[in-house]
């Protein structure tokens, strides 16, 4: 891992047009991003133990320009599993959502498979990576489990880094681990131990009633920090799943491999009935963009985001707007006609983005140069007249 973490160009450029979103609900307090067309049945991306709502800011980029809606939440401070399933429908009534379709990486696949068992009518379709059905191994290897709400927190952050393997790296996977580990940093002890404490939950997934070709499982196939077995145990578990192997990727496939995991997303969106709605993608001003209008202080953020008054996610009546029209790469494949690519595929990322121009007045550079020579003048005189003091004192001395 680098020693110093430098945001990426197209995430400083995401959450310039991005809304985030707080909204308390009970005793929760739930983060997270809302965009595209808000009549499309959303995909909600939920993240892993190290994991925040903005590691999915490639998926949200993504796939909302191609006319599909993109929620991704930070888990909250829950700390068992049957308060997650609560909490969880609780936060979808508040923004308005009643079906829905589950991305979950990691622990938020585990919590995704809890939720569509326990709340069957809700979940539409699954997409599970790198996930798992029991918590039983991860009990057995944290016998201090008991205690994790009293750990301190550079104890806590120790051990979640310590399960993501740290290089070599090829470069695309080596960002995407610096990029969750600067995500680790934001978060507070109480959210550390919450997560850890769901993982040891003493719990596992039941049948469920969603039918099996509902469900997609992404995985990599040269590592991960979930062991094989119980990797295994999952596909065993879902024999009929839709299959998606990515050759490499690592722990965080949705940021190393952008191109495959969105195209992965989009064909299983497609294949369980939800059509995008690419006619409410519009133009905009440059500033603008769909969202909740009213401003939020975001304490774990040094840019200004916005907040959604209601707990759910209001916009104007175009839904959705962003600016879609140029040309995209081909490396993902096709589909449609549209390959699709979370990272260049189009002027809203590098090396295209949109650069603002400041404009310099013709004086300030002149202005500048003689605010400077006053100033070297001013402290050359200070100076003189310091050792001038010195002298006469000296004088009088001798």
């Amino acid at each position: 891992m680098k020693g110093v973490f430098s945001a990426p160009g197209d995430y400083v450029h995401f959450k310039s047009q991005v809304p985030l979103h707080k909204i308390p609900i009970g005793t929760k307090q739930w983060r997270y991003y809302d965009f595209g067309p808000k009549a499309v049945p959303p995909l909600i991306c939920l993240p892993g133990t190290a994991g925040t709502a903005d590691v999915y800011y490639k998926q949200i980029m993504s796939l909302s320009m191609k006319g599909y809606r993109v929620i991704s939440v930070d888990i909250p401070r829950v700390w068992n599993n049957t308060e997650w399933i609560q909490a969880f429908e609780k936060f979808l009534d508040a923004i308005d959502v009643h079906h829905i379709h589950l991305y979950g990486t990691s622990l938020g696949g585990f919590l995704a498979q809890l939720f569509a068992q326990h709340r069957p009518r809700r979940v539409r379709s699954l997409v599970l990576s790198n996930t798992f059905l029991e918590t039983r191994s991860f009990s057995a290897a944290m016998p201090w489990a008991p205690i994790v709400s009293w750990t301190p927190s550079f104890l806590l952050k120790r051990y979640v880094l310590t399960g993501i393997r740290d290089g070599p790296h090829e470069p695309f996977i080596a960002d995407s681990v610096d990029f969750v580990v600067s995500q680790v940093e934001t978060l507070s002890r109480e959210d550390l131990a919450s997560r850890l404490s769901l993982t040891t939950d003493a719990a596992s997934v039941g049948p469920l009633l969603l039918s099996v070709s509902f469900i997609t499982i992404m995985d990599t196939n040269d590592y991960c920090a979930i062991p094989q077995q119980l990797k295994d145990q999952l596909g065993e578990r879902y024999p009929e799943a839709r299959r998606a192997y990515l050759k490499t990727g690592g722990d965080f496939p949705f940021l190393s491999r952008p191109d495959e995991v969105n195209l992965h997303l989009q064909l299983h969106l497609r294949r369980v009935g939800v059509e995008p709605r690419p006619d409410l993608v519009h133009n905009i001003p440059k500033g603008d963009i769909g969202g909740s209008p009213s401003k939020e202080n975001n304490e774990d953020d040094s840019d200004e985001s916005h907040k959604d008054n209601g707990g759910g996610s209001e916009n104007p009546p175009a839904e959705y707007e962003i600016n879609p029209t140029s040309p995209e790469s081909s490396g993902s494949g096709n589909l449609d006609k549209q390959p699709l690519d979370s990272s260049e595929c189009c002027h809203l990322f590098p090396g295209g983005f949109p650069r603002e121009k400041h404009i310099v007045p013709p004086g300030t550079p002149l202005h500048f140069v003689w605010e400077y020579i006053v100033f070297f003048h001013l402290l050359h005189i200070r100076s003189l007249c310091i050792i001038w003091n010195y002298s006469l004192e000296f004088r009088q001395f001798v």
